[in-house]
């Protein structure tokens, strides 16, 4: 098999790159990314492109599969960028699939997608997915799912596959992640055992995580095998306040739901961090998911617990932790931290 993954260079498309290296069916790889990474691996050309205006159909002319992994998460004040990059950017990559001959679409959806659903009990993929409108991360990946609607419809010997992951953590990636959530002014020495007074527990608040390699290897899965449809991926346990206070060494204090709310708000409009508060909405709203139909349809088992995910998050996050491509370069410093805070927090990407 010949794989086109786009969006390759970042914190899901290096782990999925590395996967697909290891796999004897997958003879060649073409890592799609805006900018061309110092990292290599084995059986893998890199090609430079834009997902918003690069001409796709000659990049993914004479693959056999297409995986759609960009995304992105700024500038979150500036949604017609995102949702240009996006969500325009994912049905030209559709067009240009159906448009090459692709025989295989992968598409990276989210939980993010869900419409709001319980916490009580899990939901499967039949789930209605219009995302919670007051976050433009959710409202672009339920968006992309029409278009994908549309697109298994006008292109039915297209195999579509939809996988809808909880948040995605390694340490390679956690530099990426502080960057796009946290912002400069939170200081690498801070994270660690004993270091944080408390973890805010606000009531409802569950999530559900999986490590990067986990999240890659169910991707594998999805190219080599004839499936189709939507597959929920998340490893356990489900994760409470009470769990990430007991990794990072503290307490736990309950904050109300609205005061939580507040208080991100207020930072961001201090640009203080660059996540918008409609992310912290967006979380309080996500449905917890079953991944039965991917461990039985898929044949995934994930090898690190979430617990194990956030571990290295927190890790890495410490140690200031990266890869040698542009979205997952390590901690950059004080230098690194002053060219954040001149981005605007979240104005620019």
């Amino acid at each position: 098999m010949r794989v086109v993954v786009v969006g390759a260079t970042g914190n899901v498309g290096t782990s999925v790159v590395r996967a697909l290296s290891t796999d004897e069916r997958v003879t060649s790889i073409v890592g799609v990314a805006r900018r061309l990474p110092g990292w290599r691996v084995d059986r893998t050309e890199w090609r430079q492109a834009d997902v918003a205006s690069a001409d796709l159909t000659r990049i993914f002319d004479g693959a056999d599969a297409v995986v759609h992994l960009a995304w992105l998460f700024q500038p979150t004040r500036d949604p017609a960028t995102t949702w240009r990059a996006n969500v325009l950017g994912s049905m030209r990559v559709f067009r240009a699939a159906a448009e090459a001959g692709v025989q295989a679409l992968v598409h990276a959806s989210s939980v993010g997608a869900y419409s709001p659903g319980p916490k009580d009990r899990r939901v499967d993929e039949s789930w209605p997915t219009h995302g919670w409108p007051g976050a433009a991360y959710g409202r672009e990946k339920a968006y992309v799912e029409r278009v994908l609607d549309v697109f298994e419809h006008d292109h039915p010997s297209i195999r579509v596959v939809r996988m809808r992951p909880g948040f995605i953590f390694q340490r390679a990636a956690a530099s990426e992640q502080r960057r796009l959530f946290a912002g400069p002014l939170v200081p690498r020495r801070l994270i660690g055992a004993g270091h944080i007074p408390f973890v805010p527990d606000i009531p409802g608040l569950r999530l559900q995580v999986l490590h990067a390699e986990d999240a890659a290897e169910a991707y594998r899965l999805a190219v080599v095998r004839e499936v189709r449809g939507a597959f929920n991926i998340a490893a356990e346990p489900v994760l409470t306040p009470g769990d990430l206070a007991e990794l990072l060494g503290t307490r736990t204090v309950p904050v109300p739901r609205g005061l939580a709310k507040a208080a991100v708000a207020v930072a961001w409009r201090l640009r203080l961090v660059p996540a918008s508060p409609g992310l912290l909405d967006l979380a309080m709203r996500l449905p917890v998911m079953t991944t039965d139909r991917a461990r039985e349809v898929l044949g995934w088992r994930p090898r690190h617990s979430s617990l194990d995910a956030m571990r290295e998050l927190f890790e890495g996050l410490h140690d200031g932790a990266g890869m040698d491509t542009a979205p997952l370069a390590p901690d950059g410093g004080p230098a690194g931290r002053v060219k954040e805070l001149a981005s605007g927090m979240g104005a620019r990407p």
